[in-house]
């Protein structure tokens, strides 16, 4: 029998301004390992840590601009565009612009504090 999700878990966000992150599929929320899906607010001047995740991210932005930065230079992902980062990849994200940015993130397998190594600031 298919399982609606009522509605998301919030989840604290690690950088610089908090961001709001709504996890909709994933450990917390539905405890799927696999994979996870959150919708992300992030507000004009969030900024996070580098990281180098053991996980694939998609990202699909939904309104505004989301800045990534990898080591050989950065990207302004914008709204109707999407991005993903392979495991491995070091990336830092951030929302510069002054209308911030919603995105919707979906992790392979599913993120978790344990698999993203943030970098220590």
């Amino acid at each position: 029998m298919p399982k609606i999700i009522e509605k998301p878990t919030l989840i604290e966000a690690a950088g610089v301004i908090p961001k709001r992150i709504e996890e909709y599929i994933g450990r917390v929320n539905s405890g799927h390992g696999r994979v996870s899906i959150a919708r992300m607010t992030s507000p004009a001047g969030w900024d996070e840590p580098f990281q180098t995740p053991d996980f694939e991210e998609i990202t699909l932005v939904l309104n505004g601009t989301l800045r990534v930065e990898y080591p050989g230079g950065l990207l302004d992902v914008c709204a109707n565009q999407a991005i993903i980062v392979s495991p491995g990849e070091r990336v830092r994200y951030s929302t510069p612009g002054k209308e911030g940015a919603q995105y919707i993130s979906v992790c392979l397998p599913a993120f978790s504090l344990e698999t993203v190594h943030r970098e220590v600031v």
